[in-house]
């Protein structure tokens, strides 16, 4: 438990994991999260706009981190269609373990029935979604070129508004970087706000 535990505070140290990882583990995070399914806890937003602050800064050059980070996204979301695509159905049946959870997949696929195609873009703004919906869309036969447009635009529109998101708010607020703790806590906040608020509808159904 308690190498859970360090695991989990260094995984979500994103001041750290942009420090010492720079544009290579940036990058690699982005991967894993938006294209493997063990990917579905790693800190994404906050990382992302992390990274924006970083580049404010100077330590970070912005165009070629959007670009890198961009390429990994759609890269990523790629090999999680290909891996639903390969694994079909029964990865709904695959037995739960500590990287992985039914109950996730489930839930994203009650997600893409209600928002149809568009749920690739709009995933990417949820975390634990945006790792599981390329997944779903695979199993679910998605045309790939159909896929694939929503991919790139998710992609590109993700990593656009978060990272340029920090970005730009290091540019306007001075001293921002002393307070980056509480930046990230608020990208948290803000990035469960729907899965809070979906817990929260659940829980009055079943009260009524």
């Amino acid at each position: 438990m308690e190498f859970l535990w360090d695991l989990f505070h260094k995984i979500y140290d994103v001041e750290s994991l942009v420090r010492v990882g720079g544009l290579v583990g940036l990058t690699a995070i982005v991967f894993v999260e938006t294209g493997l399914l063990i990917g579905f806890f790693l800190p994404g937003d906050s990382l992302l706009v992390t990274a924006g602050l970083f580049a404010a800064r100077g330590d970070l050059e912005v165009v070629p981190m959007v670009v890198a980070l961009s390429v990994a996204a759609i890269v990523g979301d790629t090999v999680g269609y290909n891996i639903g695509a390969r694994a079909g159905p029964k990865l709904f049946t695959r037995p739960d373990s500590l990287l992985f959870n039914r109950k996730h997949l489930i839930t994203t696929k009650e997600f893409y029935e209600r928002h149809g195609p568009f749920t690739i873009v709009i995933a990417r703004f949820i975390p634990i979604l945006r790792t599981f919906a390329p997944v779903v869309a695979g199993i679910g036969a998605m045309e790939y070129r159909r896929f694939i447009v929503y991919n790139v635009a998710g992609g590109i529109g993700w990593v656009v508004t978060t990272v340029l998101g920090g970005y730009f708010l290091g540019q306007l607020v001075p001293n921002i970087h002393d307070h980056i703790h509480k930046v990230i806590a608020v990208v948290i906040i803000l990035s469960l706000l729907p899965a809070i608020i979906k817990v929260a509808k659940e829980k009055l159904r079943r009260a009524d």
